[in-house]
């Protein structure tokens, strides 16, 4: 398989380590043997190779700070911008792993767009493009016979798309409930324990669970963006952030949380999606929900269906390697659907 990066930070790194790392296993397991035929970054610069680019050596010239350390070989080509390489480098799908921006999916859009007129799959750890235009992408991937491909944008490598959309096929999922932010659980968890807000994002931060300017994360906006995913992917609905309603938890106290405890309670921020809307907002819950026990940085959701019932899931919702997995298997689940008759 012939694979285009689009992107090189965490996210795109874990990726390259895993497919250095296990390229025997996968190779003997799955029979699955990617090609880096191009990697593009916005400040590192871009490389294309016809016969592939070594994951350990792009993975030792970004740890030296950008591609003139990758080591000169005959056929590589270093002056490509992202658009061209796109169009020429004759990858059969496009990683895209940028910086999300949920305003207007761009530059990603654009890339995912070249891609599909490229005849490339697409699989997406940027939320973006799927939550601001995942109905076009999608018609337009079907005209093409191509896929589209996102478990990487809600619970990182936790397969919460795979579960609703594969494995539940044939259930009618009522509504989806979850922590899809896992600094903000982080930072409820340290204030469960008796920190306050303040010290609970200090200590988020220090750990690199939080960036300098949280507010993508503390104001509920990071889980909006996947509420907006879950909206499209499960009901087919459009939606736009203005469409949701987000509390974030920026104004919950010490003492909100000990009151909550008194009564038996904790706090959750909770995304939440049904085929009539969608919200994020701060909850209240019993420590009976299952959601409830989950603590830390970890990440869940509850899927309420007509035959099973309540399924939830619980496991890592970010991370490098994790998020590196989640295009992994997006990767290897576009090779099985390519090899069916």
């Amino acid at each position: 398989m012939k694979i285009l990066l689009i992107g090189a930070g965490t996210v795109g790194q874990g990726l390259l380590e895993i497919l250095r790392d296990k390229a025997a296993d996968l190779r003997e397991k799955y029979h699955f043997q990617p090609v880096i035929v191009g990697i593009a970054t916005r400040s590192r610069g871009t490389l294309h190779h016809p016969q592939g680019l070594d994951p350990a050596a792009l993975l030792t010239a970004l740890a030296q700070g950008d591609f003139t350390a990758y080591p000169e070989t005959s056929g590589l080509e270093r002056t490509h911008d992202v658009l061209t390489l796109i169009r020429t480098c004759g990858a059969e799908v496009m990683v895209e792993a940028t910086h999300t921006n949920l305003d207007t999916a761009q530059p990603a859009l654009d890339y995912c767009h070249a891609a599909l007129d490229a005849g490339q799959h697409i699989v997406l750890a940027n939320k973006g493009p799927i939550a601001l235009a995942y109905h076009e992408l999608r018609e337009k991937a079907g005209q093409m016979g191509k896929q589209v491909r996102f478990e990487g944008t809600v619970m990182a490598g936790t397969p919460s798309l795979m579960l609703a959309m594969e494995a539940l096929a044939g259930c009618t999922i009522h509504e989806a409930r979850g922590i899809l932010n896992g600094t903000t659980n982080y930072i409820l968890t340290q204030m469960a324990q008796g920190m306050d807000y303040a010290q609970a994002l200090a200590q988020a931060q220090a750990l690199g669970y939080a960036e300098a300017d949280p507010t993508a994360d503390v104001g509920g906006w990071d889980a909006a963006g996947k509420v907006l995913i879950l909206a499209a992917a499960l009901y087919n609905q459009k939606m736009r952030l203005s469409d949701l309603s987000v509390t974030g938890i920026t104004d919950i106290t010490a003492a909100d949380v000990a009151a909550a405890q008194a009564a038996g309670e904790c706090y959750k921020l909770i995304a939440k999606i049904t085929p009539t809307g969608g919200s994020v907002a701060p909850q209240r819950l019993p420590m009976t929900d299952p959601l409830a026990i989950v603590s830390g940085a970890t990440n869940a959701i509850t899927f309420n269906t007509d035959l099973m019932g309540d399924i939830t899931l619980v496991g890592a919702g970010a991370g490098r390697l994790q998020t590196g997995f989640a295009l992994l298997a997006d990767l290897l689940a576009i090779q099985r659907q390519d090899r069916k008759p």
